[in-house]
């Protein structure tokens, strides 16, 4: 008995395999595409636009290539974003959220600072030309607000005893010590290595929560 490949007999079938391939290709080299932008700028903060030209040959496709999958360089910006948000939260998980006091501010501060030591290329590059940009304004916003959830979560016990407004400032606070500018301030202006830095930062946090109430297992 002869071998009758199945696809002959779904024609339909083997034409959706076709172009879910097709598909899945397409994607996979925007992927590259946007992870040589990604290291580009990671290499070359000083340059936070990098041309066409430099992006397709760190991704080993041509400039026709990137522009048929994005229309211009501020589209491939955004998905750079979208996929350093993505990654960002797929490696930074929050941790030990039931742990004491002193073991959740340690927790929430190394991550917070690895997540500002990876991304503050993309960050500043963000900042581009921002207001020409709606969409990357959005996505910094995104980023924001996300930093501002991970402490609602890691100091719940100490916010939930301040009235609303003093627990709204106690956040403003919090946003800005932990914010990107100020991870690159501590490592850049002041010298201060991921540790030193880290340090740094869990005093001033200890510093500015309130009391942890007694009883439970935050206490």
């Amino acid at each position: 008995m002869s071998w009758i490949d199945p696809s002959a007999r779904h024609p339909a079938s083997a034409k959706n395999i076709r172009v879910d391939g097709r598909r899945l290709r397409s994607e996979r080299t925007k992927q590259l595409i946007v992870e040589a932008y990604l290291a580009l700028i990671r290499e070359n903060p000083q340059t936070p636009v990098p041309t066409a030209a430099e992006i397709a040959e760190r991704a080993g496709y041509s400039v026709r290539s990137i522009f048929e999958r994005f229309p211009d360089l501020h589209t491939l910006r955004v998905a750079a974003a979208d996929y350093a948000l993505a990654h960002a939260a797929a490696l930074a998980p929050a941790r030990d959220v039931d742990g004491d006091r002193a073991t959740r501010i340690r927790s929430h501060v190394e991550t917070r600072a690895g997540t500002c030591e990876r991304g503050l290329s993309l960050w500043r590059a963000m900042l581009f030309n921002i207001d020409e940009n709606d969409e990357l304004k959005m996505r910094m916003k995104v980023a924001r607000d996300r930093t501002i959830e991970r402490m609602e979560l890691m100091y719940r016990p100490e916010l939930t005893s301040l009235a609303e407004a003093e627990r709204r400032n106690v956040l403003i606070a919090l946003e800005a010590i932990t914010d990107i500018e100020s991870w690159a301030r501590v490592r850049d202006m002041h010298g201060l290595s991921f540790a030193e830095g880290c340090a740094a930062w869990i005093a001033a946090i200890d510093r500015l929560l309130p009391a942890t109430p007694e009883g439970g297992a935050r206490a």
